[in-house]
């Protein structure tokens, strides 16, 4: 396991490209789903400081919290409901400019304004979601969603 993250500046593909060899190489040695997915949070805060970051898991009908980073956020959503539960029922990737714009956008914190929502599938399915949210406006584009992609497939190689 890696055990210092190199941040990098500069723009923001550029941020992308120094930091997903290193999220490889954290998780490369290590085969516990929950340690990986809180490195994988932990190191995507370090980089880009988001206002949340974190992963929901699919449990029966709803998504469970799971590993994340920021303030505390809601515990349990039922599919189809709110920007993850859309992700996790569309089964692609959704990005929102500002989030009072979402119909039916839930408030874990109304400190949030944009949310980008990546699916996690395993064998056609969905098994969880990476819920990433700013506390501006407009903050994630298709290089968040171009490069999150690659990191939602890192996390596909062993979830």
């Amino acid at each position: 396991m890696a055990e210092e993250l190199t941040i990098h500046q500069g723009d923001k593909a550029g941020q992308y490209q120094a930091l997903i060899p290193q999220i490889e190489a954290i998780v490369a040695d290590e085969n516990d789903v929950i340690a990986n997915l809180g490195n994988i949070c932990a190191a995507l805060k370090q980089q880009f400081n988001w206002f949340w970051i974190g992963f929901y898991l699919v449990k029966g009908n709803e998504l469970v919290l799971g590993p994340f980073q920021g303030p505390i956020a809601c515990t349990r959503i039922a599919k189809g409901r709110g920007v993850c539960g859309s992700a996790w029922q569309q089964q692609q990737v959704i990005l929102v400019l500002d989030v009072d714009q979402f119909e039916g956008h839930i408030a874990c914190s109304s400190d949030s304004k944009s949310e980008i929502v990546l699916p996690i599938m395993q064998q056609g399915e969905c098994v969880a979601v990476l819920d990433i949210d700013s506390d501006t406006l407009n903050s994630f584009d298709e290089i968040d969603a171009h490069y999150l992609k690659q990191v939602v497939a890192i996390v596909e190689g062993f979830i």
